[in-house]
Parts: structure tokens; sequence; C-alpha cells
């Protein structure tokens, strides 16, 4: 069985994702049915009884932090069970099956204080383990980091990654210090308020250059490994890019997207449902030639520009936020990686040349 067919398998990719109050993407980790006979127990007690290894106090730190879901909706600690509640554990991850473990990843740090973190992650990183990715994540690597903050437990719900963005992905994210900050800038992902900028690479130039593609992203029904665009609004979820092409170059074109949502690989999908996949996006169709001529030249051309950049050309750029104790504006910008900026520089050249 390949990675990708492992990956397919997996239940909690698809059927134990949820949706939590505020539209944030949750895992089910754990779900109990009581039974007919149940007496009425404090849900932290329940749960406590029935997972090995886990602590009082770590059930109701989960509780705080609305992991904690019976029958659709978040309870806290002193929720009282009855028969037939289903009771499930949630988090805004996939399981880990096994403990994390510190590694001594290097991590480009843009910022850090007393409450946040803001790291720059190279192309090829996962964020989280899990699907086969248990070592080697930007969890492990910040196990490592904050090995010696006894405040710190990379395995709290209420700490960590305020949001995600994928493996080949490279570029900026938050991580959240101590609960409160977590909070405060889970609020302003979820109210839109955040500032987030990508610069992709897209195979064609869209028209018109400056556009906004709204529609909703859901898992493709026919591959577990794609999200599609449903645009009758049938499945899926709200999501809204706003685009702008920065440098026309012919065959492709150098894009820059703004998020409005956050959705599960939403500038990939959203740029193949307007006609133009991300260079070299694998999982979406852009890893073929798909402008250009045919001639043997020029398909080795584009053999050696996915070489040069040997995943989708996509960068998160910028982000902004509010700082969650000084509530000033933060903003931060990560240089382009060489990978990008070398294939930019090959699409220049060609297209100087071939004009």
């Amino acid at each position: 069985m390949t990675e990708e067919e492992k990956l397919a398998s997996q239940p909690d990719f698809d059927d134990t994702m949820l949706v939590d109050d505020a539209g944030n993407e949750m895992w089910e980790h754990f779900r109990f049915v009581a039974d007919k006979g149940q007496t009425l127990l404090r849900v932290d007690k329940f749960l406590v009884a029935r997972i090995v290894n886990a602590s009082r106090n770590r059930i109701q730190q989960a509780a705080d932090a609305g992991c904690i879901i019976v029958n659709g909706r978040a309870v806290k600690s002193n929720y009282r069970v009855k028969p037939f509640d289903v009771v499930s554990v949630v988090m805004d991850r996939p399981r880990y099956e096994n403990e994390i473990v510190a590694e001594d990843i290097p991590l480009d740090i843009a910022y850090e204080d007393d409450t946040v973190l803001v790291v720059n992650k190279p192309a090829g990183l996962v964020v989280h383990p899990g699907h086969g990715n248990y070592t080697g994540t930007l969890v492990n690597a910040l196990a490592w980091h904050f090995r010696d903050n006894p405040d710190y437990d990379v395995s709290d719900p209420r700490l960590g990654l305020v949001h995600r963005i994928d493996k080949d992905t490279s570029g900026l994210l938050v991580i959240a210090k101590t609960p409160d900050a977590k909070t405060f800038l889970g609020k302003q992902f979820f109210e839109k308020t955040t500032q987030r900028e990508y610069v992709a690479v897209t195979w064609g130039v869209p028209e018109p250059t400056e556009g906004r593609i709204e529609g909703n992203i859901g898992r493709n029904p026919k591959d577990r490994l794609q999200m599609t665009v449903f645009p009758d609004g049938s499945d899926g979820k709200h999501a809204v890019t706003h685009y702008s092409v920065v440098e026309n170059l012919g065959h492709v074109a150098v894009v820059t997207c703004r998020l409005e949502t956050g959705r599960t690989h939403q500038i990939r999908v959203h740029m193949r449902h307007i006609g133009h996949p991300l260079f070299n996006d694998a999982r979406y169709g852009g890893d073929a030639v798909l402008r250009g001529n045919t001639s043997a030249r020029y398909r080795q051309f584009i053999e050696n520009c996915f070489k040069v950049c040997p995943r989708q050309a996509l960068h998160a750029r910028t982000l902004g936020f509010v700082h969650p104790v000084s509530r000033k504006q933060m903003f931060f910008t990560s240089d382009i990686p060489a990978d990008m900026s070398a294939l930019i520089d090959r699409w220049r050249n060609f297209s100087t040349y071939n004009s």
C-alpha cells in the first residue's frame, strides 16, 4: 500500500473531522455513548474512567478549551452525563497515535515573546504528527523548542498552532504559548480580521487580473485526497479568496492571494476551479504541461522547472494580527523562498527570450 493509499484509508482524515461553533475544523479523538442505565455523572469523571492514562485535570483543561462535546455541543467539566448522551473529545488537529517526541529540528523564528511565537515554515515540513508522519513535524520541533518551559505542554489543546498550512506550502505561522493567547488569536482568525497574503505561481494568467473567488469547499466525493468546490453551495464550507496578478510571464503568472476564510487547500482548490492550477501542484493537476507548446525543448524546460521547485508554488508571505497582550497590530513578512524565486527567474528569462 502506498503512502497516499494509507492516508486515504485513515478514518479521521475525513469521517471524524468536525466543525465547532466558531466554524473551525476539529478532529474527533474519542467518542462514547452512555448506556440506558447511566446515572448522572460529571463528564470529567465519565471520561477519566474510559480514556486510558487520561487525568481528570487534563480532561478539565480540554473542557475549558471547548474540546468536550456532548450531543454536538461543547460542555464544561461539571456537565452531568445522562443515558444515551453522545460524548466526544475533539481537538484542532488529527489524533497523535504516539507520544510526541521532542526533536531538534531548526526553527526559523520571525518573532517570539512570552505569549506568541511566529515561525517561517519551510516547504516539506508537516505541521502535525499523524497519517504516517509521526516524527519530523513542526509540533516535534516545538516540543524541543519549549522543552525547558514548564508552562508549555505540546499536547495541551489550549496551546499551540492557531492555524495551519500544507506540508509543501512554505511561510508564516503563529503559535500561542498561553490559553488566553490562543483564544484571542483564534477569535481573530474566525472573525477574518487577520491579514494573510500568499504568493503563488499559476498555470496561465487569470482573467480578469484581479478578482474574487467564492465557492464552498469540501471533501471531493470522488477522491478523498482532494478538496473541491461546490458552486451551488450544496456541500462544503463557505470560502472566499481574493487574487491579483502581479507578473504576467506568458504561460504562467505570479499571483498574490488574500484569504477571507481558511479552508483546507483553499488557494489550491480555488485557483484550479477558475482554470489556473498552481504550478507543480501534483494533487490538483498542476504537475503537467498545461500551457505552451508541445516541442521537446519546451517540455524539457518545464521538467527542469519542476525540478527547481518540486512542490506546489505557494508561499504564505505575510501575516498580521493584533497581539493578545499589548493589543498592538503585529505584521510580519517572509521572503519568497529560494526554490520559488529560482522558478520565477527561469520563467522571466523564458518569457523575455520567447516574447
